[in-house]
């Protein structure tokens, strides 16, 4: 099972976001575990990698199983583990190989182009304290078709 690892870091108001060239959605800049480390470790060499900060003591927010599905059948499985931090030590890479970085206001994430699966993610993480557990279901066209979190979603991204 693949396992992915990403960071949203917070400065005087607003977040650092990364925006993939393939479709323009702006991410939590983060990427895949090496195998033997841990989540921790993942989050700060992805964080690095693609920022060039160094997170202080993110702390775990998120923990989420992501599923590709055909109708009932499983096809693809993976283990997100989404982290916040607040210091940071470095200077922001001029520019990043994974695409654009940029800092926006915190009331502005929400109207940023993103999946819908970050918009929810958003919604918990940067508005509601504590730890959240949730699975997100697509088909194969990568389109959301069901979001489960806990504590509960502050308000549904999901596409009418």
């Amino acid at each position: 099972m693949q396992r992915v690892a990403n960071c949203i870091l917070y400065n005087k108001g607003n977040v650092l976001l990364l925006q993939k060239p393939r479709r323009g959605w702006w991410v939590a800049p983060g990427g895949k575990m090496e195998p033997l480390e841990t989540v921790l470790e993942a989050v700060i060499r992805e964080f690095r990698e693609e920022t060039g900060l160094t997170l202080v003591q993110p702390q775990l927010r998120g923990i989420f199983t992501m599923c590709v599905k055909n109708g009932e059948q499983l096809v693809k499985e993976w283990m997100m583990f989404t982290f916040e931090a607040r210091k940071y030590e470095g200077s922001l890479l001029s520019s990043s190989a994974e695409g654009k970085l940029g800092w926006h206001p915190l009331e502005a994430v929400s109207s940023l182009p993103s999946s819908p699966m970050d918009h929810a993610i958003f919604d918990h993480l940067l508005y509601l304290p504590g730890l959240f557990v949730g699975r997100l279901e697509y088909n194969e066209k990568e389109e959301l078709l069901n979001i489960s979190m806990h504590p509960p979603a502050v308000s549904s991204s999901l596409p009418s």
